[in-house]
């Protein structure tokens, strides 16, 4: 029986000389991978609806061992994407991202809100990639229950003086409290940008940038926390030499 769900290409592979296979991030199902039979066909009109990035609803019945799509919707294209080869590589890895933190069978709407809404500010980028990046990625932690605790010293509970990031230890510690006198210095104002990243609804996550050196302390410690969070080396990443 055909049913419809809404979501997004996550990728697309050639399977034989006309048919796709296509892995989706859907709002009902989770990530699922879907055949789309005869879409490398030139007059196919699975052709470009079958392309990354695709947002929609996708029309797909189960046969006996996968699913197939039959219909597209398209809501959204994102086609400045295309444009810029950087930009392009960064939304792939958005897509590596969320195809890395979602599985068949889940709810995904969250996931999928946070991928749609990154994908727009990448392709309209009134603020800078990297930082896109960054609130991008703190977010989706945060939206698979990984967000560090930043609201108080994780030592005693202090809500004032944090300035210590402990990746290890997820978590903050104040002045008085920093263990070994290490981990990552987080001036105050980065740490308000971090509160404001997992604290903002969603169509108030993108309305912010900051300055140089703040940036800098995000690519320190909300990279390093990523990576710590993470088993995978995402290889949309390598031609932009991140």
């Amino acid at each position: 029986m055909k049913k419809q769900v809404m979501g997004m290409v996550l990728s697309a592979k050639t399977i034989n000389e006309y048919d796709k296979r296509v892995v989706l991030l859907t709002r009902e199902w989770g990530r699922i991978s879907a055949f789309a039979k005869g879409a490398k066909r030139p007059k196919s009109p699975l052709s470009a609806t079958t392309e990354p990035f695709c947002f929609g609803n996708f029309y797909v019945y189960q046969g006996r061992d996968s699913y197939n799509i039959e219909q597209v919707e398209v809501r959204e294209f994102f086609p400045e994407l295309r444009k810029d080869l950087d930009m392009l590589y960064m939304a792939m890895y958005f897509c590596e991202v969320a195809d890395y933190f979602t599985r068949e069978g889940m709810n995904a709407k969250e996931e999928l809100n946070l991928l749609y809404i990154s994908l727009k500010a990448l392709s309209a980028p009134q603020i800078p990639m990297g930082l896109v990046r960054r609130i991008f990625e703190f977010r989706m932690l945060y939206v698979q229950g990984l967000a560090p605790r930043i609201y108080e010293c994780m030592e005693c509970g202090k809500k004032e003086g944090l300035h210590h990031f402990y990746v290890n230890q997820a978590g903050m510690a104040c002045d008085d409290c920093n263990p070994g006198r290490g981990g990552y210095y987080v001036s105050d104002t980065s740490l308000y940008t971090l509160q404001r990243i997992l604290s903002s609804p969603l169509e108030r996550l993108y309305t912010f940038t900051v300055k140089d050196n703040i940036l800098a302390e995000l690519d320190r410690v909300v990279g390093a926390y990523f990576a710590a969070n993470t088993d995978r080396k995402f290889r949309s990443l390598s031609p932009l030499d991140l």
